[in-house]
Parts: C-alpha cells; sequence; structure tokens
C-alpha cells in the first residue's frame, strides 16, 4: 500500500484518533449539493464544497453526494468467489493516460454505480481535489451475505486526514445494502460510517495494514475472524457493542447463553432463534420481550431441538449469527462406549 506524502504527520498523528460523531453529516449538506449532475471530479468537488468552511465539512460534502448518487453495482459483484476490482473505462491509446484513480472515478461518475473499489477511488480523487488528504484501504469486512467463499481480503474503504487526525470512512456501505442474494441493492443513507470511531470501525473492517486500524492495540486477524457474522441488520439497528465475543460457542444440552447487545434504537425487541442453516432477515413470532433502553439482553437455553446455528435478532431483523457446537447426551455416551 501506498502511503501518502504526510507520513510523518500520520505517524504524529496515529494516537489522536477520537472523533467528533455528535454532529450529523446532514447538518453541512443541503439538497442543492446532494443533485449535481458535473461529470467530472474537479468540476463536481468545486459546486460540492463551494461555502464550505472546514476540511470536515468538506470531507462531508463529498461524503454524502457519492452516498446518494451512486448506486452499488450488482452485476459486477454476483461473483463472489474472487475480489472485484473497479474496471475504468478504456482510454484514447493516443492520449497520456490518466492515473487509475482518476480513470476509475470518471467511469463511476459516467456509470453512476460502483462497487467499493470504486466508491473508494472516488472518494479519494475527489478529496485530492479538494486539498485533503486521503488513503485507499483494501481488507477484510464480516457481514452476514458474503460468507461462501473462504476468508480473504473483500473490502476497499477510505481514511482522511481531517482536524489533524486520520479518521475513517466506508461510503460503500453509507450508500445502502445489498439483499442476501446479492441481486438487489436498496439505497438507504447512513452516517454510522463517516469518521467512525476506530474502536467501532475495526468490528466490521480488518485492513491489511494493522496500521490503518488506528488503534494502539488492534487485534490480530485470527481473533476477528472468530467473531461472529454481521448481517445487515447490525448497520439497521446502530449496534455498537456485544457478547459473547466469539462466533463459535460451545454448550450442552440445558446450559442457558447470556447474548447481550448495546444499540442505538432506545426501544425495541431483542430474542435469540436457532436454525440448521443461515438465514437472513426473521420477523419476530415467539412474542420476544420488549427492552426499554439501548443496552438490550437475552438469555437462551440450549435444548434438543436447539439447530447448529443461533442468531440474535433486533426489532425483527437480524444482527448476529453464531455457530453453536452442541454436547449432547449421546455424544457423551458414543465417547464412553469407545473408552
Amino acid at each position: 500500500m501506498k502511503w501518502p506524502g504526510c507520513l510523518l504527520l500520520a505517524c504524529i498523528a496515529l494516537p489522536a484518533f477520537a472523533q467528533d460523531i455528535n454532529t450529523p453529516v446532514n447538518f453541512y449538506i443541503d439538497q442543492s449539493v446532494r443533485d449535481y449532475k458535473k461529470s467530472t471530479p474537479a468540476l463536481l468537488v468545486n459546486e460540492i464544497i463551494n461555502g464550505s468552511q472546514t476540511e470536515k465539512e468538506k470531507c462531508a460534502a463529498i461524503f454524502r453526494w457519492i452516498a446518494d448518487n451512486i448506486s452499488y453495482n450488482i452485476r459486477i459483484n454476483r461473483n463472489r468467489n474472487i475480489y472485484v476490482y473497479e474496471q475504468p473505462d478504456d482510454d484514447d491509446t493516443g492520449r497520456i493516460i490518466k492515473p487509475l484513480n482518476l480513470r476509475v472515478a470518471e467511469t463511476v461518475l459516467r456509470r453512476r454505480m460502483a462497487i467499493c473499489d470504486g466508491y473508494a477511488r472516488l472518494f479519494k480523487t475527489m478529496c485530492d481535489n479538494a486539498g485533503i488528504p486521503c488513503e485507499i484501504i483494501t481488507g477484510y469486512a464480516r457481514l452476514g451475505w458474503n460468507r461462501k467463499t473462504g476468508f480473504s481480503s473483500n473490502h476497499t474503504w477510505n481514511a482522511v486526514y481531517v482536524d489533524s487526525a486520520w479518521r475513517l470512512i466506508d461510503v460503500t456501505w453509507a450508500a445502502g445494502f445489498t439483499n442476501y442474494s446479492g441481486d438487489q441493492f436498496t439505497r438507504s443513507y447512513s452516517d454510522r460510517y463517516f469518521l467512525t470511531p476506530p474502536e467501532e470501525f475495526i468490528q466490521e473492517h480488518y485492513p491489511e495494514d494493522v496500521r490503518w486500524t488506528l488503534l494502539k492495540q488492534p487485534p490480530v486477524l485470527s481473533e476477528f475472524n472468530l467473531s461472529p457474522l454481521h448481517y445487515i441488520g447490525y448497520i439497521k439497528m446502530g449496534i455498537h457493542s456485544f457478547s459473547p465475543a466469539r462466533g463459535t460457542l460451545e454448550a450442552a444440552v440445558g446450559d442457558s447463553i447470556r447474548f447481550e447487545v448495546d444499540a442505538s434504537v432506545n426501544q425495541g425487541l431483542l430474542e435469540v432463534v436457532s436454525g440448521d442453516r443461515p438465514i437472513d432477515t426473521i420477523w419476530n413470532d415467539n412474542e420476544p420481550v420488549p427492552m426499554i433502553g439501548k443496552k438490550k439482553t437475552c438469555t437462551y437455553k440450549v435444548t434438543e431441538q436447539t439447530g447448529d446455528w443461533l442468531y440474535v435478532v433486533c426489532n425483527g431483523y437480524v444482527v448476529l449469527r453464531y455457530k453453536i457446537n452442541i454436547r449432547r447426551p449421546e455424544n457423551k455416551l458414543a465417547v464412553s462406549q469407545s473408552n
């Protein structure tokens, strides 16, 4: 990965990653900014950041415009067996070839759609034009609908240098989400992924270069891999923390397992259900207990009917999925007979 010319500043500023997320992104952006139709990054940036006073405001304007105007390209990303990079339109070979980031950014603006690589390159190109240091980060993402392959690098996002510190953003996930099969994109803006605190960002993003976790003591990749799978409900409900931390649970029939989530919604329903295969969204039909307060808990009792998977459901949306290995009475009998 190429580091920016302000690497020295980055090294000095890495400890200062506390981020202000109290002011919504919408505070900086009016409707006219969201709808600008300029075709080149430079012209578009000039229109978008016009009137912005600070680097944070400029960054917010660029972030919001991309999230509101670029759709996720589900056609390109149907093959999940490999990581896909955005392909720019062919240049005229008789001209000087432009930098890759610029070619991809211009292609994305023409098509009005992209995958994560295109979102990230467009954001960086526009930040470059606005004079905001920005990096493209490649790494691992954890969401429940993309688990057909082994654990490998599968996502791209950005880091920006504003307010004298590096901050983390993911404009792809801020733009909306796809369904489980990946053949439908729903635009649903979320500022959760704008200047996200590193300790929250690491729950879903693990960079190939651990320095971009922006954490003094980042978890090792194996710990990240062993955490439970996150579903789109995790984003919708604004989950900040959860327990158990590990995605694989060991229990015996009759054991009780306590689950806890810290969500942005103050009122809601929390339950844990079991199944034999991964699923997407469950609508509550078993009279789950209403929970008041952002921290919600639920206790699940393991029975003979418990399947291989446990799903934590908040307000009808699956937020987390755990694998459970159950020590059943017949398994104990088999072990004793073999001895």
